[in-house]
């Protein structure tokens, strides 16, 4: 009962996935419709990420209250009325606005889920069995991107808001379903104690605890600098080498490839390597996988290291995501909305910068300096694991 409501979640966070991703690839043809700068029209995943992580102030205490399984079916549901927004958009501004309101409600699906997975899992399994559950968000980012460009070749940048509007609706049904047969979903449920205003006071209080700033600090600068970069790879990919939106977003799913990659073998990768060795390893993939795309003379020689990328990525940040389980086991819903508030902070602020440096100077200075800075950042979170041992592993 456990894996089947395990993978329904999976599902919701794979259209979830596809949500945050499926402008990057638009980016240039947003740019050229409504006559701005490839910088400019970023703002639309700049708005996305601001609300996906400002109302993790919101969901982090309602989960606690009414039950995160419940929160995510709804806010699932919730999903499609602000993706069909984006359809429908007819300017530049109204579609960044409703990209803001989808934000809103999809920013809840996958840290509730976390969540949930982290009440109902021993925390010994814990780091594979939600490896498996991020195969849905690697395999929507995958659809997000490559779907996105294939459909804004054939159809405009519209159909694809319209296509994932329509999944939406499907996962929150089919959770809705699953709540009212199975009852480890509301396992979660019950504590009417929990307000938005005591969930608040309860978030900041978390940050007084050394472990905890440790942990979002590192999320909130891995957020900035890698999000920050690879919502641009797209665009990399289409100016360099004059690719179509459809293929450039076909190559990105290397990036897919390679998070498939770590989450197969995620058991494997955890027995051989440890925490501190995931940590430190991801951060050195990622830095040769961008150094790679930076300097790769042809598309095909890009792959290599979009497909680096996906592997790095997801072996420091599944190791980021188990400590933000544990971090306040008695408070995990909202310690993981905090986590998930400064990923997506980070990644509105890095989409920004990068989106400036890019219209300056191109991509390849963001793609050197990120590479630079992971690498230090997997070598810092390392040493910090190396001083710390969370209860439950002692």
């Amino acid at each position: 009962m456990t894996n089947r409501a395990v993978f329904l979640l999976s599902l919701a966070a794979f259209a979830s996935a596809a949500s945050l991703r499926a402008t990057d690839t638009l980016l240039p043809q947003l740019a050229a419709e409504f006559s701005v700068t490839t910088g400019s029209a970023a703002s639309v995943v700049t708005a996305f990420a601001i609300s996906y992580g400002l109302l993790q102030a919101v969901y982090g205490p309602l989960g606690d209250r009414y039950g995160r399984y419940v929160m995510v079916c709804a806010t699932t549901l919730a999903s499609a009325l602000g993706t069909f927004a984006c359809a429908w958009a007819s300017t530049l501004d109204t579609l960044i606005l409703a990209r803001f309101a989808a934000g809103a409600t999809v920013g809840a699906l996958i840290p509730l889920s976390m969540a949930w997975i982290g009440d109902v899992v021993a925390y010994g399994e814990r780091q594979a069995l939600i490896a498996r559950f991020l195969l849905g968000q690697i395999l929507g980012t995958a659809f997000g991107q490559s779907v996105a460009g294939i459909l804004a070749e054939h159809f405009g940048w519209r159909a694809i808001f319209v296509v994932l509007g329509v999944l939406y609706l499907i996962v929150g049904v089919l959770l809705l379903l699953e709540l009212r047969r199975n009852p480890i979903t509301r396992r979660s449920a019950g504590d009417a104690t929990v307000t938005i205003r005591s969930g608040i006071a309860r978030m900041a209080g978390l940050l007084a605890r050394p472990w905890v700033r440790t942990v979002v600090g590192t999320v909130f600068l891995e957020g900035m600098m890698m999000f920050g970069s690879i919502a641009f790879i797209p665009v990399h990919l289409q100016q360099r080498f004059s690719l179509g939106p459809g293929a450039a977003g076909a190559m990105v799913t290397a990036y897919a490839a390679g998070g498939v990659l770590y989450a197969v073998g995620a058991r494997r990768f955890v027995a051989g390597l440890g925490e501190r060795g995931l940590a430190l390893g991801g951060g050195l993939v990622l830095a040769a996988g961008y150094l790679s795309l930076a300097f790769a003379p042809s598309a095909w020689a890009s792959l290599p290291g979009i497909l680096l990328i996906g592997v790095g990525f997801y072996m420091l940040h599944n190791t980021l995501q188990v400590n933000a389980t544990q971090m306040a086991p008695a408070a995990r819903g909202s310690a993981v909305s905090l986590f998930a508030l400064c990923l997506f902070t980070g990644q509105s602020t890095g989409v920004w910068l990068a989106g400036k440096v890019v219209d300056a100077y191109g991509t390849e200075p963001v793609f050197v300096a990120v590479s630079l800075g992971l690498a230090l950042l997997g070598w810092g979170f390392r040493r910090r694991l190396k001083v710390h041992a969370l209860p439950a592993r002692a």
